[in-house]
């Protein structure tokens, strides 16, 4: 008999319970949005080009910055135009305070030293170099010209070596750290440590306690006239005929009342209290980058303010002047000592002996003009000539200039040079007599000589 069972069916595998999602609805793009915002997006490609270059420009600036600036290395640099100036030049040292060391003064002349001696001076942001077509075409007029880099300017000394003791505070020691990157270079720490093996700490705070550094020439009117008195006495010029361009009136006017017996004439070329040149751009930060870093922007800088006819080479020679160590800082810290307050009147009034020309552009601005106008009436014993130049004449009106200049000093009676013979000294003053007396007797007794010669 058969016996049959049932077996229990198998349960089924209860599958992991999975919580019901509702399916999200396709997002619709925000209005006003752009898939491909990275890609077209012209704003942010301006705006990573713009970091980019100030990044780059602001550390081409700080590297350049900290490297030494030789001044060998920056005449090398200088177009044949200007080194040949230099190499026809003069330098003369002058000494303008009694604890500092003298500064060295360029000169350079032109012309028969035998005629009348004319001396320019020139204005803001200028050099004797501006001044060589109107020294030739003077000369050519048989006058003697000596033109002069004033301190601060040109060829001559753009900085003093001055003794500060210790530094002052964080930005002291950062003013101090900052002019040795400048004097040694960044690496010279590195190199000390590497020649040896330690850090030059006490070399350094030797240094810092008494140390000399070099500071921007800063000259007044007084400091200006000794500088000019000087370079007179020791040229032997006196007296001179005085040739005073823009901003040189008031460097010089207290020269010319203190020391007038050095003085013969003098002539004004569009001379004021102020010089032509702005010093705003040589004082502002990238500003005075670009205007002395591209030779265009000086340029148009110059044909704004200072006359419309100069040349790409003479006003880059400039610029390149104003580019060497110093220089720039030095012409700022002169031009704001201009003595811009001195009454022109009262100063015409101490002068009335002195024969004076007033040059005048009559073709630069309306208000130019009437400031000359106002010149000829606070100086009535000057004779008053216009020209067709700009406010640097010496640069567009050269021979006209010179032949304005010429006739005036002319036309004056011819100066009488006072030569004074310095004196011997007596130790001196005794060997040469006794050279003299040994020398008389050797020809005595040689004639004696002779004449028992001759009775043989």
């Amino acid at each position: 008999m058969a016996i049959i069972t049932e077996e229990p069916e198998p349960e089924p595998q209860q599958q992991p319970h999975k919580p019901k999602t509702k399916p999200k609805p396709p997002s619709s793009p925000p209005p006003h949005s752009n898939t491909n915002n990275g890609n077209n997006n012209p704003f942010s490609f301006w705006f990573y080009f713009t970091l980019s270059v100030s990044l780059f420009t602001l550390i081409f600036v700080f590297t350049s910055s900290l490297s030494p600036r030789d001044p060998k290395a920056w005449f090398l640099t200088l177009p044949t135009s200007l080194r040949h100036h230099y190499s026809n030049g003069r330098t003369i040292k002058v000494q303008t305070h009694p604890n500092e060391a003298p500064i060295q003064v360029f000169t350079f002349q032109e012309g028969s030293t035998s005629s009348e001696n004319v001396v320019i001076v020139h204005g803001q942001g200028l050099s004797s170099y501006s001044y060589r077509q109107l020294a030739k075409s003077l000369a050519a007029k048989g006058v003697h010209v000596t033109a002069v880099d004033l301190p601060g300017h040109g060829f001559s000394d753009k900085s003093v070596e001055v003794s500060v003791e210790g530094v002052d505070g964080v930005l002291g020691r950062f003013q101090y750290v900052y002019s040795e990157i400048q004097e040694k270079g960044i690496f010279w720490a590195f190199d000390q440590m590497v020649e040896t093996g330690q850090i030059p700490y006490e070399e350094i705070l030797a240094r810092m306690s008494k140390r000399k550094v070099r500071k921007p020439v800063d000259l007044g009117p007084q400091e200006m006239g000794k500088v000019l008195g000087e370079v007179i006495d020791s040229m032997g010029l006196a007296p001179v005929h005085l040739v005073l361009h823009d901003s040189a009136l008031g460097l010089s006017a207290d020269f010319v009342s203190q020391r007038a017996e050095l003085v013969r004439s003098v002539t004004l070329i569009d001379a004021a209290s102020y010089g032509a040149f702005p010093l705003w751009v040589l004082e502002v930060p990238v500003v005075r980058e670009v205007v002395l870093g591209v030779s265009f922007v000086y340029a148009k800088v110059v044909g704004l303010c200072c006359s419309k006819r100069v040349g790409v080479t003479d006003s880059d020679a400039l610029r390149l002047f104003l580019k060497e160590r110093d220089a720039r800082g030095a012409v700022v810290n002169v031009g704001k000592r201009v003595n811009s307050s001195f009454d022109m009147a009262e100063w015409g009034e101490g002068l009335k002996g002195m024969p004076m020309q007033v040059l005048w552009s009559a073709t630069w601005s309306k208000e130019w003009s009437q400031e000359g106008d106002r010149v000829a009436n606070a100086l009535p014993q000057a004779s008053f000539v216009t020209h067709s130049g700009g406010r640097w004449a010496q640069e567009d009106a050269a021979v006209e200039i010179a032949d304005k200049i010429s006739q005036f000093v002319l036309s004056l009676p011819k100066s009488v040079r006072k030569v004074e013979e310095e004196s011997i000294p007596e130790h001196i003053q005794k060997m040469l007599d006794e050279a003299k007396s040994s020398g008389h007797d050797h020809h005595h007794h040689h004639s004696h000589g002779h004449d028992h010669h001759d009775e043989l």
